[in-house]
């Protein structure tokens, strides 16, 4: 396969014939092929670029970011798999903490950047001893756990945050978004976030219209006399010109928060590559470790910068699905219009006035979804929750994370969260299975324990809103 620009023309360059595909190596029309750009840059638009307005950072540069990171991803893995890199919302909830303790934007840039060195490391390790190290850390158990309490540990951000600034615009912005996933069909239903937030922005206008400035609370502060929707900012902004960068700062306590994130990321690019193999037929577990270091590397790219980390959307994966077109060059195409869309000001400035009600509807529904994504990847994998080895470290982890239980070390230095949470499942796992009879280590359907996969058998789920 060739990297790059070497695309074979697929048949007559129109669509595929009836059960065929078009591979990575092949393209359709160039007219064509920007088209799908185009769609796959709607269909990762949505988590793209709320992840950088829910944490704090400038989305434009998020945007812009993407479609480097996606261009970078696309040269390492020799244009084998189809990808598209946008922001990852795992990290919603360590910027809520980070904040909590004082931190700032750089603050949190510089832990995300630890966590994708971090990552890329992971990546090297799976390359040079094969796919089965994943899945020997990190089995389901594990995996499920530390996912469901990223997501709800996401709670109270949820509904202390961004619910009270207007609660009947999140309430319809919250019933629109579920109509919209469990009604639209095809591409419609993967962009359903973004038509969402569409939604509650036009609900916002029309409100302030209708009934004047609300009072209510603005970023968990006190109650003031605000508009819901404010575009004084958007026409002030240009509309060329180079987003805001500023330089990662690097503080332990940040890090710590952070790097449990690290399971997430590498589970979610485990099952990235696990789809696209099954839906282009190229075994692709020999990339598996290469696909892992550069998504640590375009997120150091990334932060390094100012941006939030990246990962492999499941979105696209959606669009590759609906077309059957996993053709690299419309991910090319992609990231050159992402890279357009962050050189606007005055489009980041349009979402920069999403109102904090409408974030809040999206928010109930994202965070839990990404919560519940943890259930699933146990019923994908078959976990048996009767059994005391998986229950146990996981009662205590979910528990621990989500409810911010916090474990102070020093006068100085404390775990707690996310990080105390995870920590407690992968530790009180692998070392309760070092100490469990056999039974439990292996238990047989005969006895009422239903089937454990074990180390080395894995089967990661890549239905996530972004990952």
């Amino acid at each position: 396969m060739k990297v790059a620009f070497g695309w074979k023309l697929h048949g007559d360059g129109r669509s595929p014939q009836p059960g065929a595909v078009v591979k990575p190596d092949e393209r359709l029309s160039w007219g064509r092929t920007i088209g799908l750009g185009a769609q796959h840059v709607v269909a990762m638009f949505g988590a793209t670029f709320v992840a950088p307005v829910l944490m704090g950072l400038d989305p434009n540069l998020a945007v812009m970011v993407s479609g480097v990171a996606t261009i970078f991803f696309l040269l390492a893995t020799s244009g084998r798999i189809p990808s598209y890199l946008g922001s990852s919302l795992s990290f919603v909830g360590v910027a809520a903490v980070i904040k909590a303790q004082g931190g700032d934007a750089a603050t949190l840039t510089g832990s995300l950047l630890v966590v994708g060195a971090v990552l890329a490391a992971c990546g090297a390790v799976v390359q040079g001893f094969g796919a089965k190290v994943i899945h020997t850390v990190l089995p389901p158990i594990v995996t499920g756990a530390v996912v469901m309490l990223i997501g709800f540990n996401l709670a109270p951000v949820a509904a202390g945050t961004y619910w009270p600034q207007d609660q009947w615009t999140a309430l319809l912005t919250m019933f629109f978004t579920a109509l919209a996933l469990v009604v639209l069909r095809g591409f419609w239903s993967r962009i359903a976030i973004f038509l969402g937030l569409v939604f509650g922005y036009l609900v916002s206008f029309l409100l302030d219209r209708i009934f004047g400035r609300i009072n209510s609370p603005v970023g968990g502060g006190a109650a003031v006399d605000h508009w819901r929707l404010d575009l004084s900012g958007v026409g002030k902004a240009d509309w060329i010109g180079l987003p805001s960068l500023h330089a990662p700062s690097f503080s332990l306590s940040a890090i710590l928060v952070a790097l449990p994130v690290v399971v997430a990321l590498i589970a979610e690019n485990a099952g990235h590559v696990k789809a696209v193999s099954e839906m282009t037929g190229d075994p692709l577990d020999d990339k598996m470790g290469t696909a892992i270091m550069a998504d640590g590397a375009a997120t150091v790219l990334s932060t390094a910068v100012g941006g939030p980390a990246t990962t492999t959307y499941a979105e696209n994966i959606g669009v590759m699905a609906a077309t059957r077109v996993y053709s690299t060059a419309a991910y090319w195409c992609a990231a050159g219009f992402a890279i357009l869309f962050g050189l606007c000001p005055k489009f980041g400035a349009v979402i920069a006035a999403i109102p904090g009600g409408v974030l809040g509807g999206i928010t109930v529904v994202l965070y839990g979804m990404i919560g519940l994504l943890g259930a699933q990847i146990w019923i994908h994998n078959k976990v048996d929750l009767t059994n005391p080895l998986n229950l146990v470290p996981v009662a205590a982890g979910v528990i621990v994370g989500i409810g911010n239980v916090n474990l102070k070390i020093t006068d100085n230095f404390e775990l707690g969260g996310i990080a105390l949470g995870t920590l407690i499942v992968l530790i009180g796992y692998h070392g309760l299975r070092a100490m469990a009879p056999a039974h439990l280590k292996h238990p047989s359907p005969a006895n009422g324990n239903g089937p454990l996969l074990d180390e080395g058998t894995s089967a990661y789920d890549d239905s996530r809103p972004e990952s």
